[in-house]
């Protein structure tokens, strides 16, 4: 008997970028086991002895897509592939991001950290919205988090190319932070042709891999390992973010508390700006 499943008018599809991972993987078993489709888009594979994900594979259920994300040639090639090969999208989940050990630059030629975090979820959304309008829920979901608590001084203009880097408080947090002002102030206008975006803090969750530096100072990595929830916890935020008390809401950053005050708000346009002209006059030229 054939086992590959079609998807049918009634059939959900959330795209979900770093799906093989912590809160990824996790939000992407969520969303298996109530019945939905997932497009991943990821840049390694799932493991091989998941046999849960193996089967969805197996009946077509989960739809991999390929990139390093930083690099928009393959990111360029894997959203072609996408939008030529799923019919819709309901819900898209940007939340691919991760703190690095040291100053990294993009093969653009920016920081790591606001090319991942900022400048990839903004040209991802871009190119899949006419999926999204063409779904039923239109949502997008930006994972931002709550380091930016401790940002003080925040310059729109200057996160692609900081001259100095300090490991999870510093280009970590500030482009988690101009992820959720970009969303805050693009979504006004998405809202007019039905589509809700807006941001989500997962909250602290152990999100480390075996072999993989954290980038993360000492004390946050011993805590993380040891006390940290699992990442079902942030899984679940996410999930709520989408589907919860604020899905009719717009451009709001939501944590398991409710709505957050964005600080640095002034500079919301200025970073939708910077990462518009990124997409237009870099990525689609």
């Amino acid at each position: 008997m054939n086992q590959i499943q079609t998807k049918t008018d009634q059939t959900r599809t959330a795209l979900i970028t770093g799906a093989n991972n912590g809160i990824g993987l996790e939000l992407t078993r969520k969303l298996l086991q109530e019945g939905w489709h997932v497009a991943a888009l990821i840049r390694s594979s799932f493991s091989v002895e998941d046999s849960e994900i193996t089967t969805a594979i197996q009946r077509g259920r989960l739809r991999i897509y390929t990139a390093e994300l930083t690099d928009f040639t393959q990111l360029a090639a894997a959203l072609a592939q996408i939008q030529r090969e799923e019919t819709s999208i309901d819900v898209l989940f940007n939340n691919a991001g991760g703190s690095l050990p040291a100053l990294a630059f993009s093969p653009q030629g920016r920081e790591m950290h606001y090319e991942l975090q900022t400048v990839v979820p903004y040209i991802i959304y871009q190119e899949m919205k006419p999926l999204l309008l063409r779904g039923s829920l239109k949502t997008v979901i930006g994972t931002s988090s709550n380091a930016f608590n401790f940002t003080k001084v925040f310059e729109a203009d200057q996160l692609a190319n900081p001259t100095r880097f300090k490991p999870l408080t510093g280009a970590y947090a500030d482009t988690k932070l101009a992820l959720s002002l970009w969303t805050q102030a693009l979504a006004p206008s998405e809202a007019k042709e039905g589509i809700r975006l807006r941001s989500a803090d997962p909250g602290p969750n152990n999100t480390l891999r075996k072999g993989k530096k954290s980038g993360l100072p000492f004390p946050i990595h011993y805590l993380m390992k040891f006390f940290f929830a699992p990442p079902t916890q942030g899984a679940g935020r996410l999930y709520d973010a989408a589907f919860g008390a604020y899905r009719d809401e717009i451009g709001v950053l939501v944590n398991q508390k409710g709505k957050v005050q964005l600080p640095f708000s002034d500079q919301a346009q200025q970073v939708l700006d910077n990462v518009k002209r990124i997409y237009e006059k870099e990525y689609k030229s």
